[in-house]
């Protein structure tokens, strides 16, 4: 699939997602990117949150991604070409509700999973869901 790569979110930008498998496969490039950058936005990458990242990946996508996908994704050149709020902005409006509440809902369970949130780990949530423009249905897990 490539997910370190995250070639279905360049694509985005070009304008190019074409079918339902692409937009499928950028649902799980956009999770594993905003989960993976969650587990560096507070300077410290607990174990218990990369461990974290593994399982929701498994659980959310049937993927299954290693620890080195996971720091790949935490420090991808991608942000040196746009902000990851600027992907996550045009992601976000190819997303349905049920992925854009799975995405913000995993985040929690990531930022959680070091039994410690941090202000910075608070700010970085807050973040996501803005640029995802997730409402507060989405965010509760609400949708039809």
């Amino acid at each position: 699939m490539g997910l370190s790569r995250f070639s279905r979110i360049t694509e985005v930008f070009r304008g190019t997602i074409a079918n339902e498998a692409a937009r499928q496969e950028l649902f799980r490039e956009a999770l594993l990117l905003a989960l993976s950058r969650a587990t560096s936005s507070d300077i410290n990458i607990a174990p218990a949150e990369v461990d974290a990242v593994i399982r929701i990946m498994k659980e959310a996508t049937g993927e299954e991604v290693s620890e080195a996908d996971v720091r790949v994704a935490a420090a991808s050149e991608l942000y040196e070409t746009a902000s990851l709020s600027d992907y996550l902005s045009v992601v976000g409006r190819k997303l349905a509700p049920r992925e854009r509440s799975t995405i913000v809902r995993s985040l929690a369970k990531v930022l959680k999973s070091d039994e410690r949130i941090s202000p910075k780990e608070i700010e970085f949530f807050n973040w996501v869901v803005s640029a995802l423009r997730a409402t507060p249905a989405e965010i509760s897990g609400l949708f039809e």
